[in-house]
């Protein structure tokens, strides 16, 4: 079973964010401090070609969308993250395709608060960084390639849990990001498949979010 995220699927990179026991609607505030956010719903090439468009985008590009409904939620500008938000088993999982929006440590502390939270980013370059947060702390965070320097409060803890660490040290170094992600998400229990993003989910826009 291929999970969520892979590379096949965002060639030009991804950051996700699992949090535990959360819904869509009610991640999106924790992400952007704003109760009043709008979401709308998009597939995945429907996202791909509102990012691409940016300003010019037109009613013919997304034929299965409203388009005045994509403007008025913000979903229609030149910049800025695009995010769109599933659920799988008891966990969110939030995309971002290529920027490292979700990455940031403000927003891994907010969603997480009085629950856990998993930030995974890899950019199209090969770099790579895994962070792991319980009710607003983070506890792990780090590059695959070098777990040894982990800027996280507490770190043995994720590793108790997963034991992710080991499948990096038996795992070919090429593929530690991979390992280790793989092995984080079967233990945490945030395996996606990767199927869990082929339709429309609920998306969001973050204007000069970068």
């Amino acid at each position: 079973m291929k999970l969520l995220p892979n590379s096949e699927l965002y060639d030009t990179g991804y950051c996700v964010l699992f949090v535990r026991g959360i819904s869509p609607v009610d991640v999106f505030p924790r992400i952007v401090g704003d109760e009043d956010c709008r979401p709308v719903s998009v597939d995945r090439m429907e996202a791909e070609v509102i990012k691409m468009a940016g300003e010019d985008l037109e009613e013919e590009d997304v034929p299965a969308l409203d388009i005045d409904e994509l403007r008025s939620s913000g979903m229609i500008c030149d910049e800025g993250p695009l995010l769109r938000a599933g659920t799988h088993g008891d966990w969110c999982f939030v995309i971002e395709s290529e920027g490292p929006y979700l990455a940031k440590n403000e927003i891994i502390r907010s969603a997480s608060r009085a629950t856990v939270a998993l930030s995974v980013l890899k950019s199209e370059s090969g770099t790579s960084w895994i962070s792991y947060a319980e009710d607003g702390e983070i506890l792990a965070s780090f590059d695959p390639l070098l777990p040894q320097h982990d800027n996280g409060s507490r770190p043995d803890i994720l590793d108790e849990i997963t034991g992710y660490r080991e499948a990096i040290e038996l795992g070919d170094p090429e593929e530690a990001h991979e390992n280790a992600l793989r092995k984080i998400q079967y233990g945490l229990g945030c395996a996606v498949p990767q199927e869990a993003d082929a339709s429309s989910m609920l998306a969001i826009r973050i204007p000069g979010g970068y």
